[in-house]
């Protein structure tokens, strides 16, 4: 049973850790069909992420508390060959989700490492937001560039 020092921490990674960004980076972002632009700003929410979680994991391991494994919803294995824009909408609302919890981290007084970290995910959080919902925007007005992902042709 995890140390009451560790929950927070432990919450953390349930925030971030199984996310939807993080599932289409581990189940090969670069494989799905869609926008350049969609896929270069998943991977910088996911590395963000993941530079967190790493910091946390290594905290976990100083207070000799296992460091959780990934666990995704099942649902999210339906996902394969579609378009990464159809999925923004359901990425927003998965950052606007994960931001209410860090907030709610953020403001807990038990430990000092889990509220800095929650409060430097909800930056970078708000921050990809911003990102994404230009990005649907620019979708939805038909100005997204490269569809495809695959690199333009040079003559």
């Amino acid at each position: 049973m995890p140390s009451t020092r560790a929950e927070p921490l432990l919450r953390l990674f349930d925030i971030l850790q199984s996310s939807p960004a993080m599932y289409l980076a581990d189940s090969g972002l670069w494989t799905y069909p869609g926008p350049e632009e969609v896929r270069l700003a998943l991977a910088d929410i996911v590395a963000a992420h993941r530079g967190i979680i790493g910091r946390a994991a290594n905290v976990l391991q100083e207070r000799e508390v296992p460091v959780p494994k990934t666990v995704y919803p099942l649902s999210y294995t339906g996902w394969h060959d579609a378009d990464l824009g159809s999925f923004l909408p359901r990425i927003l609302g998965s950052l606007r989700t994960q931001t209410s919890a860090l907030e709610a981290l953020a403001a807990t007084p038990d430990d000092a490492t889990a509220s800095g970290l929650s409060a430097e995910a909800i930056r970078i959080n708000r921050q990809h937001l911003d990102v994404l919902q230009q990005l649907m925007t620019k979708l939805r007005a038909g100005l997204a560039g490269n569809q495809t992902g695959a690199a333009p042709a040079t003559s």
